[in-house]
């Protein structure tokens, strides 16, 4: 006869086998909470809260193509790597574009987007951004580094200026040429130069300005100062005013240049989905405005609350603040500033400058590395 055998449960845990786990638990989560809770209180960074009363609520196109990428070609893949702002010459046939690395190019393209000739045509030492054909074949670059630049049809690099009143330009980035010869530009921020401009939004101050300068005299003078991340800038067809991108505030406004409003900003539109880049007119009645990213809750937030930015600003100088920019495209408006079409795509960030040349719609970015060329039909 065989013995029975039972099998006895497992001694519940003693209060000191509990301790060690409950200890090491406990420590995990606290650790990175003291430690965030120390860099933050020891950050220098001080954000400033943003005008938001100002914000009204977002428009939207009655016309959208939210998924670009599907039928957009991709124009000079691996010659031109941030091609910020696409200046066309209608002339010559030729696309200007300002890159990363420094250059100048000439663009040609062909009947597909893989027949498309690159030069190599002027480094101008620094980074080039905003273009403008000026009246007699020049092209006016403004390049954050170095300032207002004149290059002749020769490659020939002349500064313009590069201070206003007494203070240097530090992120010289949108430009258009009247027909007078007057130069329309924006300094971004005389704080931040183009490497730190993150900074110049999380900091949430309003170190930009709006300026002109005139070839005859060269003057530099100071049209509208105080303004949050001026961008990209455009005239209007009878040359009465200008609209520029006041990136931050998600909007565009309108300098008057001449007339009885001489002087006088106002808003042209309000409430973009997105944050504007560069704005041009195609000639037909119709802005483009580039939207560096669209809207999302983590960018919603932190322009809501100065804490947001500063731990963003913290995560940004350890290199680990997520990205944070998506659905990057182009908004369409009339000439009174109504919403017209949006492109974008969830897939897009930093969509820097759209332009119409033709049946195409022509994009440039901060980062990739070819202009994004869509058929609009």
């Amino acid at each position: 006869m065989s013995a029975s055998r039972t099998d006895s449960p497992p001694p519940p845990p003693t209060r000191s086998s509990l301790k060690p786990s409950l200890v090491v638990t406990l420590l995990s989560v606290l650790a990175p909470i003291v430690a965030v809770t120390v860099l933050y209180r020891h950050e220098p960074f001080d954000p400033a809260p943003l005008p938001i009363h100002e914000l009204p609520g977002t428009v939207a196109a009655p016309m959208q193509n939210g998924r670009v990428l599907r039928g957009a070609e991709m124009v000079g893949a691996g010659r031109v790597v941030g091609p910020e702002d696409v200046e066309h010459d209608p002339a010559s046939g030729v696309i200007y574009v300002g890159c990363a690395d420094g250059w100048v190019k000439r663009v040609k393209v062909g009947e597909s987007a893989g027949d498309t000739a690159v030069e190599d045509w002027v480094n101008t030492g620094g980074r080039p951004l905003g273009l403008a054909l000026g009246r007699d074949g020049e092209l006016i670059v403004c390049d954050p580094y170095k300032g207002l630049l004149n290059v002749s049809k020769h490659g020939m690099v002349e500064l313009l200026t590069d201070e206003a009143e007494g203070v240097k330009f530090k992120l010289t980035d949108g430009v258009a040429v009247a027909s007078d010869g007057t130069i329309y530009f924006t300094d971004a921020s005389y704080k931040y130069t183009f490497g730190e401009f993150i900074w110049d939004i999380l900091e949430g101050r309003p170190h930009g300005r709006l300026l002109s300068y005139d070839p005859a005299t060269k003057e530099t003078q100071v049209l509208a100062r105080d303004l949050y991340f001026p961008n990209g800038i455009a005239l209007s067809p009878n040359q009465s005013f200008v609209i520029f991108c006041e990136t931050i505030m998600r909007r565009c406004k309108r300098y008057y240049i001449n007339g009885e409003r001489k002087g006088h900003i106002d808003t042209f539109i309000g409430g973009l989905p997105g944050y504007p880049d560069n704005i041009r007119y195609d000639g037909e009645g119709h802005y483009w405005i580039a939207l560096s990213s669209g809207i999302s809750v983590s960018w919603d937030l932190a322009i809501k609350h100065p804490f947001i930015r500063k731990a963003a600003a913290i995560l940004e100088r350890l290199n680990r603040r997520p990205a944070m920019e998506k659905d990057s495209g182009v908004f369409q408006v009339d000439s009174e500033g109504k919403p017209v079409a949006h492109y974008y795509d969830p897939q897009l960030s930093l969509i820097s400058s759209g332009n119409k040349i033709g049946d195409y719609l022509y994009c440039g970015s901060l980062h990739y590395p070819h202009i994004l060329r869509l058929k609009l039909d």
